[in-house]
């Protein structure tokens, strides 16, 4: 057994199998001789045979040189080795009736190979090197990893990407993997098969699942719901099934698939929505030949900003950041995937006047993308300063000097946070929003905030964090057993702030539909499932308490606020308290003004005034409500 083992975990030198393919056309040829004399070679052929044989073996020894058939592997044939047979085949009895007809015209008005032979040679010849080939690579995977030790997979989908998938699988990992059975929607092609592999009513799945061992589910369908893939997810996780997804066909490599390329899914994919619909003739009006500014054009949505904003054409586009490597990287994505890009990258700080003045004097934006902000709750509940240097300060800065340089349209990217804000992270948010849109009332410039809660893999977001933590062996922590938050992709965000930011007539607040609020918990367990571990056995989840400032529920809309509809279905209008600027603009003066002081309590007392409804939770800063 070892020997056997040995034969076939070493690769057999290019001359045997020469040797071989040599020897296997001798035999055909016996085969074709006597096939064509029905087991009776007369002895006039018998004389003409050592001819016959120098010819043929001659010229099959030449077509396998030339065509390199011995220099596949053979224990890993594939469909292309055998296409480079059946060219060599094919070249080669082509020659024996250009032989034949020398012989005929050039010497002795005979045929030395009769003209029947040939023909059943080609077929035996074929055939023979062929099954050979194919016979060896079935042993080689049967020995080496033996039937009832692969791993059973179902491949959801039988259209032409399913059969892709399977044929990727029988070519990069025949050795691990059986396809049990294709799933496929199409009630149809039930009851069928396809590549000798059945195809099983979609209703069937959890039958399958339950009484088969199957250790994948492989969704190779193009264009599937985010919600019949939920489904999908759902029935194998139940059954301790691990999906894998096939990419798109533009991530193929050179048009071809490689098992490498068939990953595991990923909890964001579960928390997609169906495709959203834009207005994409108006945007383009918008954006197109515009120099476009988008500040915080490092940080996970302002770069998602810049990457839209780059499918309409813009005249210029000015990124900004104070983050050097951030920004860095996505100069090198630009400079590698946009050649004729026209982008200016600015490092600077939106709290120094000076410096932004002078970039908004040097390029002349017509639209700013406001991304750039202080984000993380806890963070900046224990730093207030910075948030109101940054998200206020920083904001109004911008914000003037839009109004200073005639910008068209300023968006403001916002946070469910400002609403009823329970921290310092969204009350500074609220202030910024409060600003712009009084600014706004007396301005040419139009002003247009855009609010949205969690995006899918933002910097600091929960699912990067969980995915590092169940990486590393656990535990998974989460504040609160009952926390809920909204979740949106970033490019799915970053699409809504592009067509409420073009769509809006200046001083609206939009609000997106964020779909239904998640329970983090459930969240953490199904990414724990996904990994393919056990909860309580591989990993645990822990809580620790609510974070300071942080709620379990987080709101798009106030108790005061009502929401007008829109041109598009997933994005509304907030009805917001107006307020007089003059009155802002210095109550938010002397709010920047108790930065000197670093003063924590007086600066969140200055905010709570600023917006009333403003109420800590889980924060020292309680004691001032």
């Amino acid at each position: 057994m070892k020997l056997i083992h040995l034969l076939f975990q070493n690769n057999i030198p290019r001359w045997i199998i020469f040797f071989i393919d040599v020897v296997t056309c001798f035999v055909s040829l016996i085969i074709a001789y006597l096939l064509r004399f029905n087991f009776s070679i007369p002895d006039i052929a018998l004389e003409d045979f050592p001819l016959v044989f120098g010819i043929v073996l001659g010229i099959r020894a030449i077509s396998f040189y030339f065509s390199k058939t011995y220099k596949g592997i053979v224990k890993h044939t594939s469909s292309k080795d055998s296409q480079r047979i059946f060219a060599a085949i094919t070249l080669g009895s082509l020659m024996y009736v250009v032989v034949n007809l020398i012989f005929y015209y050039g010497v002795n008005e005979t045929f030395p190979i009769p003209f029947s032979v040939i023909v059943i040679d080609y077929m035996s010849a074929l055939f023979l090197m062929i099954t050979l080939r194919v016979l060896f690579k079935a042993m080689y995977t049967e020995i080496i990893n033996p039937y009832r030790e692969k791993s059973n997979v179902i491949i959801f989908g039988a259209g032409e990407s399913g059969i892709i998938t399977k044929r990727t699988l029988d070519r990069d990992a025949g050795l691990k993997y059986k396809v049990l059975a294709f799933i496929d929607d199409d009630n149809k092609k039930a009851g069928k098969t396809l590549e000798g592999v059945p195809i099983v009513d979609n209703k069937k799945l959890d039958d399958l699942l339950s009484k088969k061992d199957v250790a994948h589910l492989i969704i190779s369908v193009q264009n599937i719901s985010p919600d019949r893939k939920k489904s999908l997810v759902n029935s194998c996780l139940n059954y301790d099934t691990k999906v894998l997804n096939v990419p798109p066909v533009s991530n193929w490599i050179n048009g071809e698939l490689s098992f490498k390329q068939i990953k595991k899914i990923q909890i964001e994919e579960l928390l997609e929505r169906d495709s959203i619909s834009l207005n994409i003739e108006n945007i383009k009006k918008q954006l197109s030949n515009k120099t476009i500014l988008v500040t915080g054009a490092a940080g996970s949505i302002g770069s998602e900003i810049v990457r839209q904003v780059i499918q309409f054409n813009p005249k210029k586009i000015v990124l900004l950041d104070q983050a050097e490597s951030p920004l860095y990287d996505m100069e090198m994505e630009l400079k590698d995937s946009y050649d004729n890009l026209a982008y200016e990258i600015v490092i600077g700080d939106i709290r120094n006047s000076r410096r932004l003045e002078n970039l908004f004097k040097s390029f002349s934006p017509e639209i700013v993308f406001h991304a750039a902000a202080y984000k993380h709750v806890p963070m900046m509940e224990n730093n207030p300063s910075e948030s109101i240097l940054t998200n206020v300060l920083g904001t109004k800065n911008c914000a003037n000097l839009a109004v200073k340089y005639n910008v068209e349209k300023f968006v403001m990217v916002s946070t469910d946070k400002a609403v009823n804000p329970t921290n310092v992270m969204g009350a500074s948010k609220r202030i910024a929003e409060i600003y712009t849109q009084s600014l706004g009332k007396n301005s040419k410039t139009k002003f247009i905030t855009t609010r949205f809660g969690n995006v899918l893999g933002s910097n600091g977001s929960v699912i990067p964090r969980f995915r590092q933590q169940i990486e590393n062996g656990g535990p998974v922590t989460i504040t609160d057993p009952e926390i809920t938050r909204f979740f949106m992709t970033i490019p799915e965000a970053c699409q809504l702030v592009l067509e409420a930011g073009t769509s809006g007539n200046g001083g609206e607040v939009f609000v997106f539909d964020m779909g239904e609020s998640v329970k983090i918990l459930d969240l953490a367990k199904k990414m724990i499932k996904l990994s393919g571990l056990t909860l309580d056995k591989d990993i645990k989840i822990v809580f620790s308490g609510l974070r300071p400032g942080e709620k379990l529920y987080e709101e798009l809309l106030t108790n005061e606020e009502n929401s007008l509809p829109t041109h598009h279905t997933q994005i509304m209008i907030a009805k917001v308290r107006e307020y007089d600027f003059d009155t802002i603009d210095a109550k938010i003066e002397a709010l920047i003004a108790c930065f000197e002081e670093q003063n924590n309590k007086m600066i969140v007392q200055q905010m709570k005034e600023l917006v009333p409804e403003f109420k800590s939770n889980n924060s020292i800063y309680e004691e001032l409500d």
